[in-house]
Formats: structure tokens, sequence, C-alpha cells
């Protein structure tokens, strides 16, 4: 059973307790607490130090050793769509090394929420150029298959996994420091997990995390791109503009699709969970 000990600031001590918070146990003596996750015990004493122990000591340490030596060798995921009623979900995870980080580092990479589409329909190719990906994207179509028997979170980490899976068939053994931008806490996600054949362990998760590790934001970037490209085959099957998110543009979108194509086809284009359809059909538009 491994032990590592590391001195962190008071900012990395709240954050790790914040990134585990469900994991909590009983603290010792002296200690500010005491985190029980998958194959390790973390405490953090009041004289900031962190003592990981266990099977994955390295593993949960290793986000805090990467940082303090402020090596680029990383991978990341995040997703992109989950918050629009119309599109797919695209979910990305990449990889990057000190040597494909020097191809991109000019690229100005950051969380594709804050940079234009043009700038990403532009940028994110050269990306997938240079770095080792793997991109998911999950149709409204399929999306709306699998949605009755897996909420919105789950698919996400399923996708998340997968992504991994398929990017450690593609460059081979993952770095120690690997990023999901955290949209659940971390026991759901293990939870959400229990019944996959094969899952990758060892994740570090982290709100906000696009805007702190690079390759997080190159997924980021990448599953932006990927969305917009699918969006702009979807425009075109159906010969209309549609509306990005969830609000009131949307609903009229969904007016217009159905009085064009029915609404049965609307699944084609759709989350139908999303309260859209409920306020679609109360308003009798369904004819």
């Amino acid at each position: 059973m491994a032990t590592i000990t590391l001195t962190l600031n008071d900012e990395q001590i709240h954050q790790l307790k914040q990134t585990f918070i469900d994991s909590l146990s009983k603290a010792p003596a002296y200690a500010l607490y005491q985190l029980r996750v998958e194959n390790c015990v973390i405490t953090a004493y009041e004289s900031k130090k962190v003592v990981f122990q266990g099977k994955d000591a390295e593993v949960y340490a290793s986000a805090f050793q990467h940082k303090t030596e402020n090596t680029i060798h990383q991978a990341g995921s995040d997703e992109v769509g989950t918050g629009d009623y119309f599109g797919p979900v695209c979910v990305c995870a990449c990889m990057i090394t000190q040597e494909n980080w020097k191809k991109i580092e000019h690229l100005s990479v950051n969380d594709s929420k804050k940079l234009t589409d043009e700038f990403i329909l532009e940028t994110a190719p050269v990306l997938m150029q240079h770095l080792p990906y793997s991109l998911l994207i999950l149709e409204p179509a399929k999306y709306n298959q699998i949605q009755p028997y897996n909420n919105l979170n789950q698919i996400k980490a399923k996708l998340h996994n997968q992504a991994y899976l398929n990017l450690m068939k593609k460059a081979g053994p993952l770095p120690s420091l690997k990023v999901v931008d955290q949209f659940t806490p971390p026991a759901s996600y293990w939870r959400y997990l229990s019944t996959e054949p094969h899952i990758v362990t060892g994740l570090h998760f982290e709100t906000k995390a696009e805007s702190k590790y690079p390759a997080v934001a190159c997924a980021s970037m990448i599953a932006r791109y990927a969305f917009l490209k699918t969006w702009e085959k979807m425009e075109e099957a159906y010969g209309m503009s549609f509306n990005k998110g969830g609000g009131a543009p949307a609903d009229a979108t969904a007016e217009t699709f159905v009085k064009k194509h029915g609404f049965e086809k609307l699944h084609t284009v759709a989350k139908m969970h999303f309260k859209n359809t409920e306020k679609l059909t109360n308003k009798g538009d369904t004819q």
C-alpha cells in the first residue's frame, strides 16, 4: 500500500475537500478532514500536510504533484450540447504531451464558452491534427432512446468514460493526470458507471477545469467544433435554422419545425425530455 505526503496550500486543501465532498469520513486527531475515496484514504492535517494512502495514492496525489512541477503532460475531457434543446451531446477526451504542446501553445486554447464559434471552427482542426483525441457524438434520436433509462449526468459519465477508453486504444497509456470538467460529485460519477464492463479510474474532477488545464480546454474546443459541424448538417437536412440554448428562441424553433416537418420528426433533432417539448404540446402544436 503506497503512502504519499505532500504539503499543499489552503486553496488546494479546500479544492481537494470540495472535489470529494461526498467521501468525507471521521477525521483523526489534528486533521482538518479525511476522505475515503476509491482505493485511497486522504487525510489533510492542520500542518497543511496531506497524506494519500492506498492502492491509488499516486493517482490522487498526482494532480497536485503535476501542478507543482508545472508539467504539461495531461489528459482532459469535456462535453458540449447538454444545455441545448436541439442538437447532439458531444464529448471529447484528448491528451497533451510536452512535444505536441509546442505545436499548439500559440493557439490561445481556452474554455470553448469563452471563444467565438468562428475561432473554434478555425482552430479546432489544428488541435485535431496534432493531439491524440477521442470524440463521441450522441445524436438526438439515440439520446432520446437511452434517456428514459439514464439521467443526463449518467449519460455524460458513460460518454466521458468511453472517450477515455477510446483514447487509450488510440494513444496508449494515459498520463497520471486525467482531468474531468466536473459535472457531478465524484461519488455519483463512479456510481453511474457501476455496471460498465470497463472503467477508467484515477480521474481528477474539478469545476471550471477547462480554464485551468490545457487538455480540458482542447477537449472543450474539439467537442464544440463537432457540435457546430453536426448543427450545420442538421440545418441543411431540414432546410431551416435552429436556435441554440433552451429558452424562448428554442421554443419558437420547435413550433416552426413541427409546422414544417411534423411532431413525429421532432425526436430526430431535439432532446424530448426538455420542458420545451411540454410547452409545445400544451400549445396544441402537435397536429
